[in-house]
């Protein structure tokens, strides 16, 4: 139609129709979209500086920009359940949010349901009381999206947790995913961003600002579905080794709904990004070899890895024995220069931000380390560069499995010097352990903490202006800084070089190794080999008591093994220079129980003593023939008198037993073998290798 030869009055129609169209789009344009922020004083923002500012609903806002309105509807100390000490639906807040309209509405309660007075009454509404809420906004609006959310968390400092809070925090927290479901509203996971950040709770229950930018952003990403498009997790990289034999994980983040291609080994997958911005595909399980390339696309981005090697990926973890570098360690050097003749060997260290030594950090390291950006690397090829920075004992063990197995060996180093083993449990295991619970609180001041250990600490955190600034001797702190990051990709098995620093505390150490190994395992998924090294001897008082306590362990936790080093030992440095031996023990330990290969992995086992008129002969199993190191005279028993003193005791190796003879006038409960701290106890087996330290019941004929 040729508008110019219509009617002057019939074009002046038309274009005040166009006009009026165009002013109605753009007020229909400018109508922003509603969101109601539905909560508690998490929401409302109690405890920050400026709420209107800081708060969650504030910097969602922010986010959002102008295309949406968001409203806090956020009332302090407010239930869920109606018959709670506080309930939502009675307050102003809630009248305010139905007369709002919103179109969106987030909702974050259950936090006060925990109240004593509370969820032990009520809790059989809880589910039907959360129903009432949705059913009354989509009433309000039909055509309203809900969501809801998990809860912040409640740390182990807040004053009713352990009294009931904890279990029932858990309990409403497993509810409000069924609910969700039930009721075809979106779930909001707030609880995992910020249940690894106890330094944004200083009451153990509302967040700082930096708190609230998490929720905000979260639910930003939820509602947007913008996670910064496609990411590989970061242990993905050229050079890696993947798990042989198990299925092969392979993982990331992306937009929400983004469909993701992975192609690795002439094998393709697909998957589809969840709300939460992750995607993942699992390959079925292969047999070693390589090198080969992964390939994932998604739309006009992709992201290709090369020289990707299957094989085996042990996890080589501790403190700083076990992050003792090769070049630092005896004839290192030599070993790193012909590193490169181990092409299969591929090293991944996860170097920490800081070391812990004797120096004050700065204001930036300080952030980072409660970001928990603390630890950082990529998988390198062996040579001599990648080896000489590399764990000692980590390289000696690897390429001892290499050469025996012939099959590509991927070593993972995730050590801290001078760290707790309470540092490397997760939470939620500490969280609920009576005996380990009150470990999380006040760690600075904590006997629980060896005192050198707050003393470094507290030197190392002196520029910190955070009251909970964190640390790695913090209870749980490496294991949510470094392990969690590795628990969704298969490994063979573990090698473990740690205690030096719960050596002032044996009993409770009795209790955290074992709990250690079975939390690991836990996670995993399954229950992969555990292998470590005995503290070696130095003269520090509680050291033959500990490595006993280690030695009776190794015996109660099913697939471990332990190397004994103290003959490695040296009075004076608690860092003894003998590391290829410690490597090669586990290794040794490992090619015996993993790789099921004839070989001698431990030293002579003592089994019973018995008295024997005017000797005392001793049972060894493990031992073909026994034999001292070097040849030289036996040392390092001592028998136990009645009165329980110590008498050192002399004897010979006969009729492959050890006979001690007995002082005169004297009568023994026990016998001891390196029960110095720093000992020079020498028995070996036929393979050279130690006898542990032991104490052992004197049986009488």
């Amino acid at each position: 139609m040729n508008l110019l030869k219509m009617p002057i009055n019939l074009q002046k129609n038309l274009a005040l129709i166009f006009l009026l169209i165009v002013i109605n789009l753009n007020a229909f344009a400018a109508t922003p979209i509603k969101v109601a922020c539905i909560g508690n004083s998490v929401t409302y923002g109690s405890g920050l500086e400026n709420p209107q500012l800081e708060s969650y609903p504030a910097q969602l806002q922010k986010l959002l920009g102008s295309a949406y309105q968001v409203e806090n509807f956020g009332r302090n100390g407010a239930t869920l359940l109606k018959k709670g000490h506080n309930p939502y639906y009675k307050t102003a807040e809630f009248k305010k949010a139905l007369a709002f309209d919103a179109d969106i509405a987030i909702i974050h309660l259950g936090l006060n349901d925990t109240d004593p007075r509370n969820w032990p009454n009520f809790k059989d509404d809880f589910e039907a009381d959360y129903a009432w809420l949705l059913d009354t906004l989509r009433k309000q609006n039909p055509a309203i999206k809900l969501y809801i959310s998990r809860l912040t968390p409640i740390f182990s400092e807040h004053p009713r947790f352990k009294s009931g809070t904890r279990n029932w925090y858990w309990q409403i927290q497993q509810r409000i995913s069924e609910i969700a479901k039930a009721n075809n509203a979106q779930l909001i996971d707030l609880h995992t961003a910020l249940y690894n950040r106890p330094d944004l709770f200083p009451d153990n229950l509302h967040p700082l600002k930096e708190g609230a930018q998490i929720i905000a952003r979260t639910v930003y990403q939820n509602l947007s579905g913008n996670y910064g498009g496609l990411q590989l997790h970061q242990l993905f990289a050229d050079h890696m080794v993947l798990q042989r034999k198990q299925p092969i994980p392979i993982y990331g983040k992306a937009d929400a709904g983004e469909p993701i291609e992975v192609t690795f080994n002439n094998k393709h997958l697909s998957a589809t990004t969840d709300a939460n911005g992750q995607w993942k595909v699992v390959f079925p399980a292969m047999q070693h070899g390589g090198p080969y390339e992964l390939l994932v696309k998604q739309k006009d981005k992709q992201i290709r890895l090369k020289n990707i090697l299957i094989g085996d990926v042990w996890l080589c973890s501790g403190q700083s024995n076990m992050a003792f570098s090769l070049k630092s360690s005896e004839n290192g050097m030599s070993a790193a220069a012909i590193a490169n003749k181990y092409p299969n060997l591929r090293l991944l260290k996860l170097k920490a931000l800081r070391e812990t030594d004797a120096t004050a950090w700065d204001s930036l390291s300080l952030a980072k380390t409660n970001q928990l950006a603390y630890f950082s690397g990529s998988w390198e090829e062996s040579n001599k560069l990648s080896a000489a920075d590399f764990s000692a004992i980590g390289f000696h063990f690897g390429k001892q499995i290499n050469q025996a197995e012939n099959i590509p060996i991927g070593l993972i180093q995730l050590a801290v010097g001078g760290s707790t083993l309470e540092s490397w449990l997760d939470r939620s295991t500490m969280e609920h352990d009576d005996r380990l619970v009150a470990m999380l609180s006040n760690w600075r001041k904590s006997d629980f903490i060896m005192p050198w250990g707050r003393e470094r600490a507290d030197l190392n955190l002196k520029n910190a202006k955070v009251a909970k600034q964190r640390h790695p001797y913090e209870p749980t702190y490496n294991y949510e800084a470094g392990i969690r990051n590795l628990v969704e990709s298969p490994i063979n098995g573990v090698i473990w070089y740690q205690g030096e620093s719960n050596t002032h505390h044996v009993e409770a150490y009795e209790h955290l190794f074992p709990t250690l190994v079975s939390s690991w395992r836990q996670k995993w998924g399954y229950d992969f080999p555990f292998y470590f090294v005995q503290l070696s001897s130095i003269d520090r008082p509680s050291w033959p008591s500990f490595r006993y306590a280690q030695y009776k362990l190794s015996k109660q936790i099913p697939k471990s093994g332990m190397a004994v080093s103290l003959d490695l030992g040296d009075s004076l440095d608690v860092h003894p220079k003998k590391k290829e031996e410690i490597g090669n023990r586990l290794a040794k330990l490992a090619l015996r129980d993993t790789y099921h290969r004839s070989v001698v992995a431990t030293g002579p086992e003592a089994v019973k003593a018995e008295k024997k008129g005017e000797q005392i002969v001793i049972t060894f199993n493990g031992a073909k023939r026994l034999d001292t190191d070097n040849k030289k005279v036996l040392q390092g028993f001592s028998l136990v008198n009645v009165k329980g003193q110590i008498i050192p005791a002399s004897g010979v190796i006969r009729d492959n037993k050890v006979h001690l003879t007995i002082p005169t006038a004297e009568q023994f409960k026990a016998v001891l073998y390196a029960w110095e701290p720093f000992t020079r106890a020498n028995l070996v087996n036929e393979a050279g290798l130690p006898s542990s330290t032991f104490k052992l019941p004197l049986q009488y004929n």
